[in-house]
């Protein structure tokens, strides 16, 4: 990244009101960027998030429509006239028996792929020239299943594997002035996955960790590759290990 003092350096993080988004927010918050909070829906969580996180401020935006995910990138510039790392973290997931292919509808199709893959291709378009200008950063948020033939849908897994690859294409593409990387969680404590308790019995008894992650976790790992100069293009798995059993 640039030079400049770590207290003007601004981090977009969407889907930063809850779960792991909030916990990348407060972490990256701590580390010293200004954080441009989003969420679709939770906007007085969100206004007081920006109250709580220093120089922060809130947006509100839905990814599924282009407009409003190109619009977000310009009024988070509007607001603080920069961007050095943008967290694609706001995704949208149901769980849908694998073998129920006529339930994985077209229409939810359409909803995994706008929201887990083109928007954060439109957001990264959009923030290309700012990021481009600050030496910044990309992180996007995958998933386990985006890697193993798992996950809480056909749709979703596959919108993140999409997700996976387009982190490494567009790691050539914008190098040496952009790094692009992605975080690949297995499960992990938030409000969404809280009805999962067959899930939660999965990590408990194969993985190495013997538990799911905490958001916290993932924050960490969000926040090393921002901190990193020189690694780019990778998918890094965070699962406590399930992938080896």
């Amino acid at each position: 990244m640039s030079d400049v003092s770590m207290s003007e350096k601004v981090a977009l993080v969407t889907g930063s009101t809850s779960g792991i988004g909030a916990a990348i927010a407060r972490r990256l918050s701590a580390d010293g960027y200004i954080v441009a909070l989003h969420s679709r829906s939770s906007a007085d969580t969100g206004k007081a998030m920006a109250k709580e996180l220093k120089r922060a401020s809130y947006h509100q935006a839905d990814l599924g429509n282009d407009t409003a995910a190109a619009g977000l990138v310009a009024d988070v510039l509007k607001i603080h006239g920069r961007l050095d790392a943008l967290v694609n973290n706001a995704g949208h997931s149901i769980r849908i028996p694998h073998a129920d292919l006529k339930a994985a509808t077209p229409a939810l199709w359409r909803q995994m792929l706008d929201v887990n893959l083109i928007a954060p291709f439109v957001l990264v378009a959009e923030a290309e020239t700012a990021l481009r200008a600050a030496k910044g950063t990309i992180v996007n948020i995958g998933t386990h299943a985006g890697v193993r033939p798992k996950g809480s849908s056909i749709p979703y897994a596959a919108s993140k594997a999409a997700l996976h690859h387009v982190t490494k294409l567009l790691a050539l593409s914008l190098g040496p002035d952009i790094r692009v990387n992605a975080v690949a969680p297995g499960l992990v404590e938030t409000p969404m996955t809280a009805n999962w308790p067959d899930m939660l019995e999965t990590w408990k008894a194969r993985s190495p960790m013997k538990r799911p992650a905490k958001p916290e976790d993932i924050a960490d790992l969000v926040a090393a590759l921002i901190a990193n100069q020189y690694v780019t293009g990778e998918i890094l798995l965070a699962d406590g290990g399930l992938n080896l059993t």
